[in-house]
């Protein structure tokens, strides 16, 4: 069977689906999330859309249109209210549920459908026995980001936020649910701290932010959840859905932060702000689904994945950044590869967090939200590196690349950021994409590829490609 290769983000570079839940049904792999508008000002600006792929070939996903539009609400007439992030989840009647929370009430709204991407209807809000709303009854606290699993007749709900210092939040709640998917048939009950409530618990340095999701794996409860320091995905785990959860580590960090693969732990790699994603299991192998940030924004933000691995016991082994994602395996070093897919971002402050630096590069493309256009990276100057991992190399004599702008220097080559120069590739400045090539010692193996502009003026990057002997 054809593979289709895979990159990061997973999704065409032109589309914009953060929060993303992933599942499987019916041999293919279905990923929920919100939608941010390119260049918008707030998140989740766009209605409900829903992409799939077929287990077998992770790299092919379809489109599968619009599933459910913010006006759909009888709350949100004109549109005003955005669809945060949702979750779907197989009630017991085999039909497919959709949760969200609209941003400017503390209410949990449910749609219906009967299969997994059509057009979901609205259904109702959840609620208490004596139809009072959960988040309107005296003493509830806000709702936000449901997380939902249904076992048997059961659906638990997870939902929450948590900023920082705010003591009138105190963590990620549960829920049950009835059969009709609305009617509460347990209160809320907190089951992960929030930051002004994890001293001395398992969770401290790592409490509950928001995101809240769950996944079972074995006879293991893992909640996955977006910690304090937001660009981080963390797990808890329970042999029982309802708790006690004890903090399990970290499932990725959209900074990179806390991996030493080729750098030291604490150093960020990319531009990090809030995280939000899942586990889900594909043909046997785990991954952690994730988003990005791009534009040099908290709001334009895109879907990655990394596989997983976990140890005996059942731990997680924290996921590195990649661009190979779910290709199961490094990319080829063969074909040009588009810049977009650059999981290493950064200029010599290696800043933490998207928007701190606004001289920061970004990835950006030609046109309006909507538009079918390729991204690439932007805003290069003197000091910023892209890495990009990883790529079965073989024979590698040089690299070829395609730059705008006015940007005159040297471009070093590198297999590892702070690595030796390998070669240079000599750039001039260009009103249109235009290639450009040097030759490096490039090693054999499975490698990373770092370039690093050491030039003067300002530029884009459009893509690259390896170079062989009989390319020459």
């Amino acid at each position: 069977m054809s593979h289709t290769t895979a990159f990061n983000p997973y999704l065409p570079s032109w589309e914009f689906i953060p929060d993303g839940e992933p599942y499987v049904f019916d041999g293919r792999v279905y990923v929920y999330g919100s939608h941010d508008r390119y260049g918008g000002q707030t998140f989740c600006l766009n209605d409900y859309v829903c992409w799939s792929a077929p287990v077998s070939d992770l790299g092919a996903w379809r489109y599968e249109g619009v599933i459910y539009e913010k006006t759909q609400d009888p709350l949100n007439p004109d549109g005003r209210m955005c669809l945060y992030a949702p979750d779907v989840t197989v009630g017991p009647d085999g039909r497919y549920y959709l949760y969200y929370v609209l941003d400017k009430v503390n209410v949990v709204s449910v749609a219906v459908c009967d299969t997994p991407a059509g057009k979901y209807s609205y259904l109702g809000n959840v609620h208490y026995a004596d139809g009072t709303l959960l988040g309107n009854r005296a003493g509830d606290e806000p709702q936000f980001d449901p997380g939902l699993l249904t076992e048997g007749k059961d659906t638990w709900l997870f939902t929450g936020f948590c900023g920082r210092g705010d003591k009138s939040r105190h963590g990620a709640m549960l829920t049950r649910l009835a059969e009709d998917m609305l009617t509460i048939t347990r209160d809320p009950e907190i089951v992960v701290p929030g930051s002004c409530y994890s001293e001395g618990t398992s969770f401290e340095g790592h409490a509950f932010f928001e995101a809240p999701s769950i996944r079972k794996r074995g006879d293991v409860y893992y909640f996955i959840y977006s910690s304090e320091v937001m660009h981080e995905l963390c797990y808890a785990t329970s042999d029982r859905i309802e708790g006690p959860y004890t903090y399990g580590g970290i499932l990725n960090s959209n900074a990179d932060k806390g991996i030493t693969n080729g750098k030291p732990a604490d150093l960020p790699m990319a531009y990090g702000a809030n995280n939000h994603g899942s586990m889900v299991e594909i043909a046997g192998d785990w991954y952690i689904f994730y988003h990005r940030h791009t534009y040099n924004t908290w709001y334009t933000r895109q879907g990655c994945a990394e596989k997983l691995s976990f140890t005996p016991d059942g731990q997680v082994i924290q996921a590195e950044l990649t661009s190979c994602g779910l290709n199961g395996g490094p990319l080829p070093d063969r074909g040009e590869y588009p810049s977009y897919i650059a999981c290493h971002l950064f200029t010599e402050r290696h800043d933490l967090y998207v928007g701190t630096d606004p001289d920061a590069p970004r990835i950006i493309m030609d046109g309006k939200d909507g538009d079918k256009a390729t991204g690439y990276v932007a805003n290069i100057h003197k000091g910023v590196t892209m890495g990009f991992k990883y790529f079965a190399c073989k024979g590698v004599t040089g690299l070829r690349i395609h730059t705008r702008g006015y940007l005159n220097g040297d471009f070093e080559i590198r297999s590892a950021y702070d690595g030796e120069v390998l070669g240079t590739i000599t750039v001039q400045g260009e009103n249109i994409w235009w290639p450009f090539e040097g030759k490096c010692s490039f090693p054999d193996g499975v490698q990373a590829l770092y370039l690093t502009y050491a030039g003067t003026g300002n530029g884009c990057i459009r893509g690259f490609e390896f170079l062989h002997d009989e390319m020459h």
